[in-house]
Formats: C-alpha cells, sequence, structure tokens
C-alpha cells in the first residue's frame, strides 16, 4: 500500500457516491439506536426503493447533537433532520430534491458553528465499518507517510511539535512519553489503547471507537512505528458492545487492505492489534491497573516507579495513551505538527472532545477549541440550562474533578485553568447543574462513586472515601456536625496525599471544589439543618444538633 494505492481507493469511493444525487446519513451510533435509528435506515431504505430516485443511504457513527436524535443528515444539501421516527421515512425520501420537511429541520447553528473538529471530523459522514470510506477521507495518509519518508525520530518530532497532551486525564506531553518508549532498550515493545472510559456521564472514546474505529487503529500503527512495538492491544470495557463489535470489524479490514500485519505497506514494519475487554473496574482506567488486567490478573495498581515506558506489560516498555489521544495523531501526521500547535493556548494545543450532559438543552458530544470559554460551551453550543431554571455549576473531569461555579464561567477551557479553579480536565466529561441540585449531595454522589470503584489495595482510598462518604451522608441527612465538617476537610487531606494511584489521590476534588465555592450549603444542612436545592431528606429531629 502506497499514496498512489490509496487515492485509487478513495477514486473509486468517490466515483461510487458521484452515481447518487443524494447521500442520506443515518445515525448509528448507540443514543440513536437506543431510538431504534437501524429501523428509521430500513424504513428510508423501503421508501427510497418505491420512490425510484437515486440516493446513497448510510449508517453512520455519532452526529453529536445527541439531545436532538435520531438524526439524518442529508448531503450535499447540508440539511440535518432531528427527532426523526419511522413514520417520517416517506415525507424524507420525497422531499430529496423539494421542499424540506419543515418540522424536521434542525437549525442550531452555534452549536455547530463554534466547533472545530479534529477527532470528529469523519463522525456521522462515513460508514465506521468500511475502511474505503475512511481511506476516502485521506484515511492512512499519515501512516505511509510515516513508513515510507519519515524516520521513527521524524515521528515523533511531529507528535512533540504539536503539542498534543494526553487526553486521559492527566496531560502529559505526548511527544515525550513516545521518545521516553523509543529510548527504551528492548526487542519487545507494547502500544496499548486505553479505552475503559469509567467517569460517569462520559462517552467520549465510546462514540470514537464507535463512529471512526479506524482513526484509532492508525494512530496507534503509527506509534507503533514510532516507538519501535510490533503489537497493540486496544482495551475497552465489555458494556460498549457496539464500539467492541465495529473495532473487530475495523480491525479485519485493515488486515484485509495490508495496513496491519507483516511488512506494512512494503517495508519491515510488522504490527498488529488485539482487543481486551474489561470487567467494568473504574481503577482499571489507571495505567498499571489496566496493564495488570490485560496480564490476566487482579486490575490493581502497583507503585511507580518503574513507569510502563521503562516497565510496562509483561515487564516489557510499553506505550499507553487513550482513544481520544491517538485519534489526534493521523491529522497531526498529515498536516503537521505546527499546524496543530496553532490551535488552541499557549500550553494547551490542539482541540478537545466533550460528553456534555446534565441539566443543559443540547446534550451531546462537542468539540471545540481549547482555551474557549466556558461560558461558550454551556450557554452558546450547549445552548444553556432548560427555561425557568438557573445555572449553577457544571462538574468537569469526572469523580477526580470538580465543580465550577457560575462566577467562573468566564474562565478558559486549558489543563492549568481548570486545575487553579479546583478540577481538572480528565477525560472530557462536563455535567451542567442547576438550581436543583444540591452541591453536598453531588459531593457525596461522586464519594460514592469512589468509594464503590476503589480496588482497596492502600488502606487511605479502601478506609477514607468510605469515612468520607459517611459524613457526607451524615451532613445530607441533617445530622452533621461542625466537628464531621472538620474532620471531613482532614480526611481531604489525607487521602489526597496517601493513596497510592490517582483514583485516591483525586477522590476528595469533588468535596474539596463544593466546599470552597458552596460552602453555604454545607453550613446550611449542618447549622441551618435545611437543604436549599430540596434534594436531602434532611431529618428535622436533628435540629437540635447544633
Amino acid at each position: 500500500m502506497n499514496l498512489e494505492e490509496l487515492q485509487q481507493i478513495a477514486s473509486g469511493v468517490h466515483n461510487e457516491n458521484l452515481l447518487f444525487d443524494f447521500e442520506v446519513n443515518v445515525c448509528q451510533g448507540t443514543g440513536c439506536l437506543s431510538q431504534h435509528s437501524d429501523d428509521i435506515k430500513a424504513a428510508l431504505e423501503a421508501a427510497l426503493a418505491a420512490s425510484g430516485k437515486k440516493a446513497l443511504i448510510r449508517r453512520t457513527g455519532c452526529m453529536g447533537l445527541c439531545a436532538a436524535g435520531p438524526l439524518v443528515l442529508i448531503e450535499p444539501d447540508a440539511q440535518l433532520l432531528q427527532h426523526v421516527t419511522v413514520k417520517h421515512a416517506d415525507a424524507v425520501i420525497n422531499s430529496l430534491g423539494a421542499t424540506p420537511v419543515a418540522e424536521l429541520q434542525c437549525d442550531l447553528r452555534q452549536h455547530f458553528d463554534d466547533q472545530d473538529h479534529v477527532v470528529l471530523e469523519n463522525s456521522g459522514r462515513i460508514d465506521p465499518e468500511k475502511i474505503d470510506e475512511y481511506i476516502a477521507r485521506d484515511g492512512y495518509q499519515g501512516l505511509v507517510m510515516a513508513l515510507t519518508d519519515m524516520r521513527p525520530a521524524d515521528v515523533i518530532k511531529q507528535i512533540t511539535e504539536s503539542g498534543l497532551r494526553g487526553r486521559g486525564g492527566g496531560g502529559y506531553p505526548t511527544g515525550l512519553k513516545w521518545g521516553m518508549v523509543a529510548k527504551a532498550q528492548s526487542e519487545t515493545k507494547y502500544v496499548i489503547c486505553n479505552g475503559d472510559e469509567g467517569d460517569p456521564g462520559a462517552f467520549m472514546d465510546r462514540s470514537g471507537l464507535e463512529s471512526d474505529p479506524q482513526r484509532v487503529i492508525e494512530g496507534m500503527a503509527i506509534a507503533a512505528y514510532a516507538v519501535g512495538a510490533s503489537k497493540g492491544y486496544i482495551y475497552v470495557r465489555a458494556e460498549y458492545p457496539l464500539a467492541v463489535s465495529r473495532l473487530t470489524v475495523s480491525l479485519r479490514e485493515a488486515r484485509r487492505r495490508g495496513l496491519l500485519g507483516n511488512n506494512i505497506c512494503g517495508t519491515p514494519f510488522n504490527f498488529d492489534i488485539e482487543i481486551r475487554l474489561g470487567a467494568g473496574a473504574f481503577v482499571c482506567g489507571e495505567e498499571t491497573a489496566l496493564i495488570a488486567s490485560i496480564e490476566g490478573l487482579r486490575g490493581t495498581p502497583r507503585v511507580r516507579p518503574p513507569y510502563p515506558a521503562a516497565s510496562g506489560l509483561w515487564g516489557k516498555p510499553t506505550l499507553i495513551n487513550n482513544v481520544e489521544t491517538f485519534a489526534n495523531v493521523p491529522t497531526i501526521l498529515r498536516k503537521g505538527g505546527a499546524w496543530f500547535a496553532a490551535i488552541g493556548t499557549a500550553k494547551s494545543k490542539g482541540t478537545k472532545v466533550f460528553a456534555l450532559t446534565g441539566k443543559i438543552r443540547n446534550t451531546g458530544l462537542v468539540e471545540v477549541p481549547m482555551g474557549m470559554p466556558l461560558r461558550q460551551i454551556v450557554e452558546g453550543i450547549g445552548g444553556g440550562v432548560p427555561e425557568g431554571r438557573t445555572f449553577k455549576a457544571v462538574q468537569t473531569g469526572g469523580p477526580s474533578g470538580g465543580c465550577i461555579p457560575a462566577e467562573l464561567l468566564d474562565i478558559e477551557v486549558s489543563y492549568e485553568s481548570l486545575i487553579q479553579a479546583g478540577s481538572m480536565m480528565g477525560s472530557g466529561g462536563m455535567i451542567v447543574m442547576d438550581d436543583t441540585s444540591c452541591m453536598v449531595n453531588v459531593a457525596k454522589f461522586f464519594m460514592e462513586f469512589c468509594m464503590t470503584e476503589s480496588c482497596g489495595k492502600c488502606i487511605p482510598c479502601r478506609a477514607g472515601t468510605v469515612q468520607m462518604h459517611t459524613l457526607l451522608t451524615r451532613i445530607c441527612d441533617g445530622s452533621g456536625t461542625m466537628d464531621d465538617l472538620d474532620l471531613l476537610v482532614d480526611l481531604c487531606s489525607t487521602v489526597k496525599e496517601a493513596s497510592l494511584c490517582g483514583l485516591g489521590q483525586t477522590a476528595p476534588n469533588p468535596v474539596l471544589s463544593t466546599l470552597r465555592y458552596f460552602k453555604q450549603e454545607y453550613m446550611d444542612h449542618i447549622v441551618n439543618k435545611r437543604c436549599t436545592a430540596g434534594v436531602c431528606n434532611i431529618n428535622h429531629a436533628a435540629e437540635v444538633i447544633a
């Protein structure tokens, strides 16, 4: 396979598409499939057969605006249809080349215009199980360029110049990590894609694997060439059956095209990928716990150093990045590190994909340049909170993150600014809360999650999260005291400093951020025995406790 052969495949796809007057793209990501978009596609195909019109009806991955699903995108007219059902099939087909179906029109210009798609550039526009459609949109050009025109060091230089940082939460410079693995002395090295997405409300990685799996495969292959690895693993949780199914098909298609396996692109480079299923343990998102799980051991973290770059899977140098990080790589190789570095802020380069959920109108998947004000994401792209309610906070970074209040809505979204605000980027979950949310109860929810997901290996996390949850429960039910609050703060410090891995080290963040910005709500529960949001079932008999 070379660039000329890729171009021939792309030309074949384009010529085939020219046979059709229209392309009708039907979203079949998990969100729309849950609303029977597969039945909608079948109904559209039946209506098309009866109409005599020339149109290509294509299944695609997520189109992003999940709140308006099921979605259908009609090209070349760029018509996005929302809330489509089986009963609309005839009307949609009859509208091709004629008057659009008014009741289905989705015109949220700001929602789409304010975004900048890099990772999501193909989502909603290609069939995720057809490799040729990916190739037709410049797919695998980056890999072929790397193998035929670049040395491994040149690839790492481009990634370093891009300023790409790990999108899994830590934000570690990707080029630096790749360089460490490349320098490690070993005949055997591994590349692992961390698809163990466990944050409540997060579905960025799942959507990427469902919508554009070849992009992740290509990114892993480029990384393997750069660091000298010949074997890769995609670790994805078993709760993502659609992602696993589409990955399985895509790996088979990549091998068929000679883009995985031996002597890729006629070079000495050999690389193949296997899928490993996780059992849903949140702690396996931590790289050493993930490695243990792949090895068939209990998924618990180990003390570092040594880091996986020196001693990882089966004691060999191992590169681990998450789905979104690998998905950025093909475009960086194609367009150059300087192009990517021109997007974003001085220290946070490129774009970031967020799962925008909670009390907000336009829930779904968005991709924005780093540095965009949080207000523009929440109120512009997200459409703000539902009418009649007031914005209260947005929780970023999952259980490891914190809650950002309304007075900080104008901060830029970057690694540094979110940490300064008491939260973090995390993998990209963004949960919006309005005035019906009790922030003490929110802290309790995330602490319960961390308590349940703790592997129990270290005492500070195993016992500390239980005790913090007990104190938060006491405060929520109205029996908490000021001594309980003081003890809660002390426990936050102990768990944060003494825990073995990131789960315990960041578990106190939701508590600390809510105490920082919403301490009055804690005081209301403790002193006034009152939950202003009306969420907590305060035991009024506890009013004697003060």
